[in-house]
């Protein structure tokens, strides 16, 4: 059409070329879901709202694909048409439409599934994304999680706009992302659903369901964000200390980083341990073992709140810039330690460097290697890379550059290349060094001496 700019598609992944799939983006998730925690079944019918990739060979989109795990599949309609057919293995629902949309043509798939979500189990990190609790269950998807529990287009790239319904028994309290639309008591079930507008990542998307108890944080910032929590009654004491300083935390961070960028903030806190907490957007989930009534995990608070900005609304292009997620988000966990009377940032990145000196020197920053991606090194080698560009252009200069990154690229992809190449634009300082030796080269730089020092 005229005047109409076409949808450009992200290509494949380079670390996960597998995952995810070509021919078409996703602009909205509809999940209608019906959950029973005491047998872990689970029902869904999935609307995905699509767009056909407009540079598609011959000109139609005669087939393509959805990740979905080993789920018994009821239906799969294309534009409310029955497909001429569809096959599912080895995680990929094949689809091969009556009418094949057009390039460039919005269209929507439905599919009807049934069955008991089971993680996806990984060599390099672990179980990922629906996993059932004692009493429950969460979702913690990263990376490749997501298909665990709905049909999807399983890149960080391909952002799009979430509803999400889940019926649950009543006892039970389900959070999702977004916003809480409606609250529908039944005989026996609640159905909650949840508004997710912003873009996201299909890594991001999460629902948790247990017995929780729901808790408002207030916000005392001159620009409030209603935050609230659920939370095991039981750990509602030591939940109350650990998270009191949050307000002030999501204050501190938008003079840093500039606005939040979504409606609100939740946090869930699962009563079961969990090795680290898990960033999803709009809400964190933490475990039972992250609050110990002294505020001993208070880094991990900062750092899953950072990633609201560094990884939600900025989401990776690829997984390779990773660490555009992970060393924002630690470089974070030092900038509240110093606003807020700890240690400054400049006393962490010290004995952050001289700890990871002591460590075999073959990590490049900006392209980890896939079984790396979430290796320590890349949150804080990310953090002192930008530690050492804050030390050359000086804080008027960095927090400015940082405010425009989150301005410029709100709820987009990002590459390192991307921020690098705005980094320049704005330094007075040749930053080409800097970058090569923090990003690219597997030898740790020294740290730079502070101007006038």
């Amino acid at each position: 059409m005229p005047g109409v700019t076409p949808r450009v598609l992200a290509p494949s992944d380079s670390y996960l070329p597998t995952h995810g799939n070509t021919g078409y983006g996703v602009d909205r998730y509809d999940l209608e879901l019906n959950y029973r925690p005491g047998t872990g079944r689970l029902s869904g019918r999935a609307t995905l709202s699509a767009v056909a990739d407009p540079a598609l060979p011959g000109g139609a989109l005669t087939a393509f694909s959805l990740d979905l795990r080993p789920f018994r599949v009821d239906g799969v309609l294309v534009n409310g048409e029955r497909v001429a057919r569809y096959t599912h293995r080895a995680d990929k629902l094949r689809i091969r439409p009556v009418r094949p949309p057009a390039a460039g043509e919005p269209f929507t798939v439905e599919v009807r599934y049934t069955g008991t979500p089971r993680p996806v189990k990984t060599r390099d990190w672990g179980d990922l994304g629906w996993e059932q609790l004692e009493d429950g269950a969460l979702v913690a998807s990263q990376p490749i999680g997501a298909p665990s529990w709905f049909p999807c287009n399983d890149r960080p790239a391909d952002k799009a706009a979430y509803r999400i319904s889940v019926t649950a028994p009543s006892p039970y309290t389900v959070v999702a992302n977004g916003t809480l639309e409606s609250r529908t008591i039944g005989a026996s079930t609640t159905t909650w659903v949840y508004d997710q507008p912003e873009p996201m990542s299909t890594y991001l998307a999460t629902v948790q369901t247990g017995l929780y108890e729901l808790v408002e944080l207030a916000d005392p910032g001159p620009r409030p964000v209603p935050q609230w929590a659920a939370v095991p009654p039981r750990l509602r004491a030591r939940f109350d200390h650990d998270f009191a300083r949050q307000p002030q935390m999501m204050a501190a961070f938008q003079d840093l980083f500039g606005p939040y960028p979504f409606g609100e903030y939740a946090v869930v806190l699962v009563d079961e341990e969990l090795e680290v907490p898990v960033e999803a957007q709009t809400l964190s989930i933490f475990g039972a073992n992250h609050v110990d009534g002294r505020r001993g995990c208070e880094r991990l608070v900062a750092h899953e709140l950072a990633h609201q900005w560094f990884g939600n609304s900025l989401s990776v292009a690829d997984w390779r810039h990773i660490w555009l997620n992970e060393g924002f988000a630690t470089y974070a966990e030092w900038l509240w330690s110093e606003v807020s009377g700890g240690a400054p940032a400049a006393a962490v990145a010290e004995r952050t460097r001289a700890r990871l000196a002591r460590l075999p020197q073959d990590l490049r920053v900006a392209d980890p290697g896939v079984r790396r991606m979430f290796d320590d090194q890349v949150y804080q080698r990310g953090a002192l890379t930008l530690h050492a560009l804050r030390t050359v252009v000086g804080d008027d200069g960095f927090f400015s550059l940082l405010r425009e990154w989150t301005a410029v690229h709100r709820h987009g992809t990002v590459t390192t290349e991307d921020f690098t190449a705005l980094a320049r634009r704005r330094g007075a300082h040749s930053l080409d060094d800097l970058f090569t030796s923090w990003l690219y080269t597997p030898q740790l730089p020294e740290l730079p001496r502070p101007r006038g020092g």
